[in-house]
């Protein structure tokens, strides 16, 4: 029986971590094809559609579209998950100095060349939001 808790907490981990990626797209299509189901039985009966289905459709359908408040709101934050890392990295090499902080801190810190992707996802972000003309 003891041999079974690590390879249940393995399953538990990456269970966990699937059904928190996986879980919400499954609900969503799954909710798009009812509406979708909903629509065609309302038109194959010959009934007109509300107003509010159709724009509800319509906004579906336009809402993943990028503008630029988007690119600027995803940009900001990929900077500011790269600049997090980069100052835990620095933070946590200096951290064994102690209150002689005089050596300054070392920027050779693998952390540091990990945070360059959030940072350079984040200004490719924001160099693009200048160029999309679609504004929310």
């Amino acid at each position: 029986m003891e041999d079974f808790i690590p390879l249940f907490a393995i399953f538990a981990v990456f269970g966990t971590i699937t059904a928190i990626v996986v879980g919400p797209s499954y609900l969503k299509s799954r909710e798009r094809r009812e509406m979708q189901a909903t629509v065609r039985a309302a038109i194959d009966k010959g009934q007109p559609l509300p107003p509010e289905v159709i724009d509800a459709l319509g906004k579906e359908a336009t809402k993943n579209i990028p503008s630029r408040t988007r690119d600027i709101r995803r940009g900001i934050i990929w900077l500011a998950t790269g600049i997090g890392i980069a100052a835990f990295s620095l933070i946590n090499d200096m951290r064994g100095f102690g209150d002689d902080w005089s050596d300054g801190p070392n920027f050779d810190g693998g952390l540091l060349g990990i945070a360059a992707i959030p940072v350079t996802i984040g200004l490719a972000y924001i160099v693009l939001s200048f160029f999309n003309k679609n504004r929310d």
